[in-house]
């Protein structure tokens, strides 16, 4: 009889692969589509990263021995959760991989905005010395709500109280989370944001989320509030948010993922001097496979002594 197979999508390094082929001994490694080939894929009974292609292909069939996928991103929007409750498929994702990439690049964006550097670096490709229209102001003493107080706002959190930046928090239920001093569930967000001066959107995609940001949650927040997003693009009503870019609610954006990605040649966002523009990029890790076969390990040596998953359990429900 075929041994079950674990299917690395996502490559690995020699030694990450050695050590799990150690550590699930009665399986059969394939670190490559190529090594899948030879196999028979519905012998497939745990996958890193996601096969798009492959993956739904073994959530419809009934011959399918899929029971595990730890994905390599934190969200999990992309997939088709009911399908993966039907099949009694467990789900895993990457979250706290990226805390600290994306947490720095949250406060990189906010400096080019606060300190001039973003006006500085256009005025030194036109070889501009001026100081006439360049805005500063200090971070230390705004206030930022954190839309999402996972690893990744708590991470954004902790490098807040260095700068002295009073930082709030919103999360599903409004419970008290380390680093913020006080949390509001999403229900009461529009009550609290209009007092605070940045807004960053952390929040995972889900059915509660989507378009969350539209025009009454823009026109809730104080003008010339700067928003700053790096959860993911739907959760934003593009359209809405170039209105308030456009009247002056929201003094500046900072984007880094899209209702559309690639964002489109013909959005305006691209040529408004208040965006500043990157193409989500804001998880981009150093060491990320070291940090991502850590999970897995911990993951699979917890699901071969009882099929549980130790770190990074999803609920299909909820969808994070």
């Amino acid at each position: 009889m075929e041994k079950p197979i674990i299917y690395l999508y996502e490559p690995l390094k020699a030694e990450q692969i050695e050590k799990i082929k150690q550590t699930a001994e009665n399986y059969t490694v394939a670190a490559s589509k190529e090594e899948l080939s030879s196999l028979d894929i519905h012998s497939i009974e745990i996958m890193l990263g996601w096969d798009k292609e492959l993956g739904q292909q073994l959530l419809t069939s009934p011959d399918s021995q899929l029971k595990w996928v730890q994905t390599i991103s934190a969200g999990v929007d992309t997939l088709d959760l009911d399908q993966f409750s039907k099949k009694g498929v467990l789900l895993s994702n990457a979250s706290g991989i990226h805390s600290i990439s994306i947490a720095e690049h949250v406060l990189g964006v906010l400096f080019t905005e606060y300190r001039g550097i973003r006006k500085s670096i256009i005025k030194q490709q036109e070889k501009v010395w001026s100081r006439d229209d360049l805005s500063y102001q200090q971070l230390s003493g705004q206030k930022m709500l954190i839309v999402g107080t996972g690893h990744i706002g708590q991470q954004l959190a902790a490098f807040t109280q260095g700068l002295g930046i009073q930082t709030y928090g919103v999360n599903t239920s409004g419970r008290a989370t380390t680093g913020f001093i006080e949390c509001y569930s999403q229900k009461n967000m529009k009550r609290i944001i209009t007092e605070m001066d940045i807004v960053v959107n952390i929040l995972p995609l889900t059915d509660q989320t989507y378009q969350l940001y539209n025009e009454h949650m823009f026109q809730a927040m104080k003008p010339g509030t700067v928003f700053v997003n790096v959860g993911r693009g739907p959760s934003v009503n593009t359209a809405d948010l170039t209105a308030a870019l456009k009247n002056g609610q929201l003094r500046f954006a900072a984007l880094d993922v899209f209702e559309e990605e690639p964002l489109p040649e013909d959005s305006e966002l691209w040529n408004m001097e208040n965006v500043l523009i990157t193409p989500h990029i804001s998880g981009l890790t150093p060491h990320f496979k070291t940090k991502l076969s850590t999970i897995f390990l911990e993951n699979l040596t917890s699901y071969l002594a009882n099929h549980t998953l130790a770190k990074n359990a999803i609920s299909l429900k909820k969808g994070y």
